[in-house]
């Protein structure tokens, strides 16, 4: 049986090799592995059903994006180094898996570099992304199940927390930015009406523009009339001396609605002076002012009230599918996958040399 087996080991070593490794392998695995309790949960994010004062078609293409963003944006945070800090603070992580596993699975040195603690962290934490369910799978290893269920917990609890806080200090932003444009804005359109009534009170007209239309009718009205008056002396100088009575009247009326009318236009339209003209246009001036103003006022008004309603909207909750498992039984390591998927590697690895070496002797030969 030895002759047998040290003529196996010179013949082939390689398979000879294999074989030692895979029984090392097997026997640290069945053996030697310390168990590992998981704890799994599984999280959606969800926010508040606000409704929205608006309705576009950018809504509709956006589709669910936003909410497979966020739990990626969940994802990173949960993986993250300040995670882990956060963890260990509460938690403890240095201690529990520097006292605990085997020495191929433990934390060797509880003060290794945040470095080295964050890649056996991520050994030890999986935070995958289910995009067709739109949902955080999350699994924890601990060597108790205490200690794996209350770091599940705590990923969920600090998680949520920050999708929170991450949120509304945008829309906080946006809201404050707002709130001090909003006073610019009110002083400007309480400037805007305080000249516009000044003004109104200035001149003791509630609207020039108004009142220069109102000229226009009286003066066309003039006019009418003058042309009526004119139409009769000329049909009375027809048959009447220039010096009759009748005939003067009518010249009389004549002038005085010529003066009338010169009068009325001089109200309008003169070189200098207050003529209604000038004064209409400098009022339809702040009148406009005023109305830009107050409509900026309203547009401002109105985009604070959507910033505090998308604010309400940022709010994420973290609704908890499957809560944090109190494991019962371990479940890390599998052994027999484990063992299974090494000693098939490394027959395959050893058939290839195989090969390799008779490929060689034909050659030599």
């Amino acid at each position: 049986m030895h002759v047998s087996f040290t003529r196996f080991i010179k013949q082939s070593p390689h398979w000879a090799l294999a074989l030692i490794a895979i029984l090392l392998v097997s026997f640290y695995w069945f053996v030697w592995a310390e168990e590992r309790y998981v704890s799994r949960a599984t999280v959606v994010l969800e926010s508040p059903q606000v409704a929205t004062p608006e309705f576009s078609l950018s809504s509709l293409m956006g589709g669910g994006s936003g909410n497979t963003a966020d739990l990626l944006l969940l994802r990173e945070h949960l993986l993250s180094v300040d995670m882990l800090r956060l963890l260990d603070e509460q938690l403890g992580i240095r201690q529990h898996y520097s006292e605990h596993g085997d020495f191929f699975a433990k934390l060797r040195d509880p003060n290794v570099p945040i470095e080295d603690l964050h890649d056996y962290y991520l050994r030890r934490v999986e935070v995958e992304l289910d995009e067709y369910a739109g949902v955080l799978n999350i699994r924890v290893q601990g060597y108790t199940p205490e200690f794996a269920h209350s770091m599940a917990s705590l990923l969920l609890e600090a998680g949520e927390n920050h999708m929170n806080e991450m949120g509304h200090r945008l829309a906080d932003e946006q809201v404050v930015f707002l709130e001090r444009q909003m006073i610019r804005l009110e002083e400007r359109f309480e400037e805007t009406r305080a000249q516009l009534l000044a003004f109104q009170n200035e001149y003791g007209l509630v609207s020039p523009t108004a009142t220069v239309e109102s000229i226009n009718q009286v003066v066309a009205t003039l006019e009418g009339d003058l042309a009526r008056l004119q139409a009769q002396r000329n049909a009375l100088a027809s048959f009447q001396s220039s010096q009759s009575a009748e005939l003067r009247q009518v010249e009389r009326s004549i002038a005085a609605l010529r003066d009338q009318i010169t009068e009325q236009r001089d109200r309008l339209a003169q070189a200098t002076g207050n003529s209604l003209n000038r004064v209409s246009a400098e009022y339809e001036t702040l009148e406009l002012q005023a109305q830009f103003a107050q409509e900026t006022y309203s547009s401002a008004l109105a985009a604070l009230e959507n910033t505090r309603l998308e604010a309400a909207r940022q709010l994420k909750q973290v609704s908890v599918l499957q809560s944090p498992l109190m494991p019962e039984y371990p479940t890390e390591p599998n052994r027999l996958y484990n063992s299974s998927v090494f000693a098939i590697i490394t027959i395959f690895l050893a058939f290839i040399l195989s090969m390799l070496i008779m490929i060689v002797k034909d050659h030599r030969d």
